[in-house]
Protein backbone atom coordinates (compact mmCIF):
# COMPACT_ATOMS: atom_id res chain seq x y z
CA UNK A 1 0.00 0.00 0.00
CA UNK A 2 1.44 3.59 -1.38
CA UNK A 3 1.94 5.37 2.47
CA UNK A 4 0.80 9.17 1.97
CA UNK A 5 3.37 11.91 2.16
CA UNK A 6 3.35 14.92 4.31
CA UNK A 7 4.20 18.21 3.76
CA UNK A 8 4.02 20.61 6.56
CA UNK A 9 1.47 23.09 6.13
CA UNK A 10 2.48 26.79 6.21
CA UNK A 11 0.67 29.85 5.16
CA UNK A 12 2.76 33.02 3.95
CA UNK A 13 1.21 36.52 3.65
CA UNK A 14 4.02 38.77 2.51
CA UNK A 15 7.35 38.76 4.76
CA UNK A 16 5.08 36.90 7.63
CA UNK A 17 4.68 33.08 7.67
CA UNK A 18 2.05 31.13 10.06
CA UNK A 19 2.09 27.67 10.13
CA UNK A 20 -0.47 24.64 10.55
CA UNK A 21 0.54 23.96 14.04
CA UNK A 22 0.41 27.94 14.97
CA UNK A 23 -3.21 28.08 13.80
CA UNK A 24 -4.56 24.40 15.18
CA UNK A 25 -2.99 26.26 18.83
CA UNK A 26 -4.72 29.33 18.56
CA UNK A 27 -8.11 27.57 17.08
CA UNK A 28 -8.18 24.95 20.00
CA UNK A 29 -8.12 28.30 22.44
CA UNK A 30 -10.51 30.43 20.74
CA UNK A 31 -12.59 27.22 20.60
CA UNK A 32 -12.33 26.54 24.04
CA UNK A 33 -13.52 30.16 25.08
CA UNK A 34 -16.26 29.93 22.98
CA UNK A 35 -17.37 26.59 24.61
CA UNK A 36 -16.48 27.52 28.16
CA UNK A 37 -19.02 30.69 27.51
CA UNK A 38 -21.59 29.52 25.97
CA UNK A 39 -22.00 26.72 28.65
CA UNK A 40 -21.23 28.98 31.82
CA UNK A 41 -24.31 31.21 30.24
CA UNK A 42 -26.17 27.96 30.08
CA UNK A 43 -26.32 27.48 33.92
CA UNK A 44 -26.87 30.72 34.78
CA UNK A 45 -23.07 30.99 35.91
CA UNK A 46 -21.86 34.70 34.75
CA UNK A 47 -19.13 35.51 36.81
CA UNK A 48 -17.56 32.44 35.57
CA UNK A 49 -18.50 32.81 31.72
CA UNK A 50 -16.86 36.75 32.57
CA UNK A 51 -14.22 35.54 33.61
CA UNK A 52 -13.03 33.34 30.88
CA UNK A 53 -10.75 35.79 29.12
CA UNK A 54 -8.46 35.70 31.94
CA UNK A 55 -8.61 31.97 32.30
CA UNK A 56 -7.89 31.14 29.04
CA UNK A 57 -4.95 33.43 28.96
CA UNK A 58 -3.30 31.10 31.89
CA UNK A 59 -4.59 28.16 30.21
CA UNK A 60 -2.46 29.58 27.28
CA UNK A 61 0.60 30.54 28.80
CA UNK A 62 0.34 27.47 31.46
CA UNK A 63 0.08 24.79 28.66
CA UNK A 64 2.69 26.12 26.54
CA UNK A 65 5.72 26.71 29.68
CA UNK A 66 4.19 22.95 30.87
CA UNK A 67 4.38 21.14 28.07
CA UNK A 68 7.80 22.61 26.31
CA UNK A 69 9.05 22.10 30.25
CA UNK A 70 8.29 18.40 29.82
CA UNK A 71 9.84 17.74 26.89
CA UNK A 72 12.84 19.85 28.14
CA UNK A 73 13.03 17.06 31.18
CA UNK A 74 12.06 14.38 29.20
CA UNK A 75 15.13 14.73 26.24
CA UNK A 76 17.43 16.63 28.33
CA UNK A 77 18.07 19.59 25.21
CA UNK A 78 17.79 22.65 26.79
CA UNK A 79 17.53 24.13 23.19
CA UNK A 80 14.48 22.13 22.78
CA UNK A 81 12.46 24.63 24.56
CA UNK A 82 12.79 27.36 21.45
CA UNK A 83 11.97 24.92 18.88
CA UNK A 84 8.75 24.65 17.05
CA UNK A 85 8.15 20.80 18.09
CA UNK A 86 8.28 19.20 21.07
CA UNK A 87 4.82 20.14 22.91
CA UNK A 88 3.97 17.50 24.96
CA UNK A 89 0.42 16.63 26.25
CA UNK A 90 0.78 16.12 29.70
CA UNK A 91 3.49 18.88 30.64
CA UNK A 92 0.85 20.92 28.68
CA UNK A 93 -2.27 19.67 30.67
CA UNK A 94 -0.63 19.95 34.55
CA UNK A 95 1.25 23.52 33.58
CA UNK A 96 -2.65 24.30 32.32
CA UNK A 97 -4.04 23.10 35.79
CA UNK A 98 -1.79 24.70 37.61
CA UNK A 99 -1.52 28.17 36.72
CA UNK A 100 -5.92 28.17 36.22
CA UNK A 101 -6.03 26.88 39.41
CA UNK A 102 -3.91 30.06 41.11
CA UNK A 103 -6.11 32.20 38.39
CA UNK A 104 -9.75 30.99 39.68
CA UNK A 105 -8.30 31.01 43.28
CA UNK A 106 -7.26 34.53 43.21
CA UNK A 107 -10.78 35.70 41.14
CA UNK A 108 -12.26 33.61 44.31
CA UNK A 109 -14.16 31.15 42.13
CA UNK A 110 -15.27 27.82 42.84
CA UNK A 111 -12.41 25.61 41.44
CA UNK A 112 -14.59 22.57 40.63
CA UNK A 113 -17.43 24.25 39.24
CA UNK A 114 -14.88 25.45 36.41
CA UNK A 115 -13.12 22.94 36.08
CA UNK A 116 -16.65 20.92 35.17
CA UNK A 117 -17.20 23.10 32.04
CA UNK A 118 -13.34 23.10 31.68
CA UNK A 119 -13.19 19.34 31.08
CA UNK A 120 -15.37 19.39 27.82
CA UNK A 121 -13.51 22.74 26.33
CA UNK A 122 -10.58 20.96 27.16
CA UNK A 123 -11.66 18.28 24.99
CA UNK A 124 -12.98 20.41 22.11
CA UNK A 125 -9.65 22.14 21.74
CA UNK A 126 -7.40 19.17 21.86
CA UNK A 127 -8.89 17.05 19.00
CA UNK A 128 -8.34 20.60 17.46
CA UNK A 129 -4.98 21.61 18.07
CA UNK A 130 -3.88 17.92 17.69
CA UNK A 131 -4.08 19.29 14.02
CA UNK A 132 -1.25 21.10 14.53
CA UNK A 133 0.83 18.57 14.93
CA UNK A 134 0.05 16.71 11.77
CA UNK A 135 0.12 20.00 10.33
CA UNK A 136 4.23 20.21 11.56
CA UNK A 137 4.30 16.83 10.83
CA UNK A 138 5.19 16.58 14.76
CA UNK A 139 4.32 13.50 17.25
CA UNK A 140 4.23 10.34 14.81
CA UNK A 141 4.05 6.79 15.40
CA UNK A 142 5.61 3.84 15.10
CA UNK A 143 6.68 1.93 11.34
CA UNK A 144 3.62 1.08 9.72
CA UNK A 145 2.84 0.28 6.24
CA UNK A 146 -0.88 -0.54 6.55
CA UNK A 147 -4.23 1.51 6.10
CA UNK A 148 -2.92 5.46 6.36
CA UNK A 149 0.95 4.93 6.64
CA UNK A 150 2.24 7.82 6.08
CA UNK A 151 6.15 9.22 5.58
CA UNK A 152 7.33 12.58 6.63
CA UNK A 153 9.75 13.35 4.68
CA UNK A 154 9.95 17.08 6.34
CA UNK A 155 8.31 16.18 9.76
CA UNK A 156 9.87 17.40 13.02
CA UNK A 157 11.84 15.49 13.36
CA UNK A 158 11.94 13.97 9.68
CA UNK A 159 10.66 10.01 10.08
CA UNK A 160 14.22 8.67 8.22
CA UNK A 161 15.69 5.62 9.57
CA UNK A 162 18.56 7.55 11.25
CA UNK A 163 15.80 9.50 13.27
CA UNK A 164 13.83 6.22 14.02
CA UNK A 165 17.07 4.28 15.41
CA UNK A 166 18.73 7.32 17.31
CA UNK A 167 15.84 9.03 19.05
CA UNK A 168 13.13 6.91 19.06
CA UNK A 169 15.12 3.00 19.77
CA UNK A 170 13.37 1.57 16.50
CA UNK A 171 15.23 -1.65 15.52
CA UNK A 172 15.59 -1.74 11.81
CA UNK A 173 17.25 -4.36 10.00
CA UNK A 174 20.98 -4.60 9.25
CA UNK A 175 21.80 -2.48 5.70
CA UNK A 176 18.56 -0.20 6.11
CA UNK A 177 19.51 3.12 4.86
CA UNK A 178 19.89 6.10 7.59
CA UNK A 179 18.35 8.24 4.87
CA UNK A 180 15.60 5.98 4.18
CA UNK A 181 12.09 7.66 4.59
CA UNK A 182 10.16 5.28 7.12
CA UNK A 183 6.27 5.06 6.79
CA UNK A 184 4.55 5.55 9.90
CA UNK A 185 1.57 5.48 12.05
CA UNK A 186 -0.52 9.02 11.99
CA UNK A 187 -0.95 8.98 15.18
CA UNK A 188 -1.67 12.76 15.36
CA UNK A 189 -4.91 11.82 13.04
CA UNK A 190 -5.73 9.15 15.73
CA UNK A 191 -5.60 11.57 18.35
CA UNK A 192 -7.90 13.89 16.88
CA UNK A 193 -10.50 11.87 16.19
CA UNK A 194 -10.10 10.63 19.92
CA UNK A 195 -10.01 14.15 21.01
CA UNK A 196 -13.46 14.78 19.07
CA UNK A 197 -14.83 11.71 20.42
CA UNK A 198 -14.19 12.68 24.16
CA UNK A 199 -15.69 16.00 23.42
CA UNK A 200 -19.17 14.20 22.42
CA UNK A 201 -19.13 12.24 25.39
CA UNK A 202 -18.58 14.75 28.28
CA UNK A 203 -20.86 17.02 25.76
CA UNK A 204 -23.66 14.23 26.58
CA UNK A 205 -23.22 14.36 30.15
CA UNK A 206 -23.13 18.24 30.69
CA UNK A 207 -26.18 18.75 31.99
CA UNK A 208 -25.45 15.86 35.03
CA UNK A 209 -26.96 16.21 38.63
CA UNK A 210 -23.82 15.43 40.69
CA UNK A 211 -21.86 17.64 42.39
CA UNK A 212 -19.46 19.99 41.18
CA UNK A 213 -16.60 17.98 39.84
CA UNK A 214 -17.87 15.05 38.75
CA UNK A 215 -17.81 15.90 34.93
CA UNK A 216 -14.26 16.71 35.78
CA UNK A 217 -13.80 13.21 37.02
CA UNK A 218 -15.22 11.86 33.80
CA UNK A 219 -12.75 14.25 31.99
CA UNK A 220 -9.75 12.72 33.41
CA UNK A 221 -11.26 9.39 32.82
CA UNK A 222 -11.03 9.30 28.94
CA UNK A 223 -8.54 11.59 28.89
CA UNK A 224 -5.98 9.05 30.78
CA UNK A 225 -8.08 6.06 28.59
CA UNK A 226 -6.71 8.08 25.28
CA UNK A 227 -2.97 8.39 26.28
CA UNK A 228 -2.96 5.11 26.91
CA UNK A 229 -3.87 3.53 24.38
CA UNK A 230 -2.39 6.17 21.55
CA UNK A 231 0.28 5.51 23.21
CA UNK A 232 0.72 2.00 22.09
CA UNK A 233 1.58 3.35 18.13
CA UNK A 234 3.92 6.38 19.09
CA UNK A 235 7.13 6.70 18.28
CA UNK A 236 8.84 6.81 21.80
CA UNK A 237 11.43 5.58 23.38
CA UNK A 238 10.83 6.12 27.26
CA UNK A 239 9.38 3.08 28.09
CA UNK A 240 10.21 2.68 31.84
CA UNK A 241 7.74 -0.25 33.32
CA UNK A 242 6.51 -3.46 31.80
CA UNK A 243 7.09 -1.51 28.30
CA UNK A 244 4.51 0.76 29.54
CA UNK A 245 5.37 4.81 28.11
CA UNK A 246 5.69 7.63 31.21
CA UNK A 247 2.88 9.05 29.35
CA UNK A 248 1.15 6.02 29.87
CA UNK A 249 2.25 5.76 33.89
CA UNK A 250 0.60 9.30 34.64
CA UNK A 251 -2.11 8.48 31.92
CA UNK A 252 -2.67 5.62 34.66
CA UNK A 253 -2.68 8.54 37.42
CA UNK A 254 -5.12 10.85 35.90
CA UNK A 255 -7.24 8.16 35.47
CA UNK A 256 -7.36 6.98 38.66
CA UNK A 257 -8.00 10.82 40.17
CA UNK A 258 -11.10 10.66 37.66
CA UNK A 259 -12.35 7.68 39.48
CA UNK A 260 -11.94 9.41 42.49
CA UNK A 261 -13.54 12.45 41.98
CA UNK A 262 -16.37 10.96 40.36
CA UNK A 263 -16.83 8.72 43.11
CA UNK A 264 -16.56 11.79 45.59
CA UNK A 265 -19.09 13.97 44.05
CA UNK A 266 -21.54 11.48 42.71
CA UNK A 267 -25.07 12.22 44.49
CA UNK A 268 -28.34 11.40 42.68
CA UNK A 269 -30.12 14.68 44.05
CA UNK A 270 -30.40 17.32 41.79
CA UNK A 271 -27.49 20.19 41.82
CA UNK A 272 -28.93 23.72 43.12
CA UNK A 273 -27.18 26.60 41.54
Amino acid sequence: MTPIIHHPTVFKLGFLELTGFGLAVLMAFVIAQIVCQREFWRRGQNAEAEAMPDIVLAALVGTLLGAKTYYVLLTGDPSAFFSRGGFVFWGGFIGSVLLCYATIKYKKLNFLRMADVCGIAIAAGYAVGRTGCWAVGDDYGRPFNGFFATTFPEGAPPSTAAVMSQQFGVQFPAGTNPTDVIAVYPTQLYETLMGFIMFLILWRFRKHTHQAGWLFGMYCIVAGIERFIVEFFRAKDDRLIAGFSTAQLIGVTIFTIGVALMTARRQSAPQTA
